[in-house]
This record gives structure tokens, sequence and C-alpha cells, in this order.
């Protein structure tokens, strides 16, 4: 059995993570803060216009932004998960681009590490 320090894990380390609109000491810290937001807003709702700041900057952090953004972002609302992927949750955000369309994105995606971080 390999412990943590061998897999590759910095057991006691946090790490940092850092937004353009605010910065958390440790990853778990990001996580829970956007689980909040996402639990405060019912299913089909709009997000605020400064939940979507924050929102904006951690999918600045998605490895395929450019697909995720489209032509435009234009907001962001709270909704239940795309069929053709596993129901952890029985929400999410989901991104409004400028066009009309919509895509789904996850948060524990946009806070992988980074070698930013």
């Amino acid at each position: 059995m390999l412990i943590p320090a061998q897999r590759g894990m910095n057991m006691g380390k946090s790490r940092r993570v850092s937004l353009a609109t605010r910065s958390f000491d440790k990853a778990g810290d990001a996580t829970a803060f956007f689980a909040a937001m996402l639990n405060r807003y019912g299913i089909g709702e709009r997000v605020s216009l400064d939940d979507a700041a924050d929102l904006s900057a951690l999918l600045a952090r998605h490895s395929e932004y450019e697909e995720k953004a489209g032509v435009g972002v234009a907001g962001f609302e709270v909704n239940t998960p795309p069929d053709d992927v596993p129901q952890f949750s029985k929400r999410c955000f989901w991104i409004i681009r400028t066009d009309g369309t919509r895509i789904d994105f996850s948060i524990g995606h946009c806070l992988k590490p980074q070698p930013y971080d």
C-alpha cells in the first residue's frame, strides 16, 4: 500500500488558490465558498452580478476555458446537471453565453491544482 506522500501528495501542506477576485489559503476553503454560493440559488435562478464576477474568475482556471466560454459569457445560472454526466450533485453552475447557448461547468474541475498555485 502506498502512503499519500508516495503518491505525490503533500501531507500537511495546504494549497493556496488565487483568483482575480479573491484568494483562499486552502483549496478546501475555495470549494466550500463556491458550494455555499451554489446552494444559495434555486434551480433555474440566475446568479447575481457579484457572484458572477467570482464565477468568471473561477472559470478562467478551467482547462477547457475557450470551449466553455464559447462566444462570450453573459452570465451564470444554477440548474440540474446534464443527463450525460455522472450525477454527483442535484445542481451545478451553468454558463449562459452571449449567443444564448448554455453549458455546465464543474467547481472541482476549476479548482484542480495548477502550476501557478
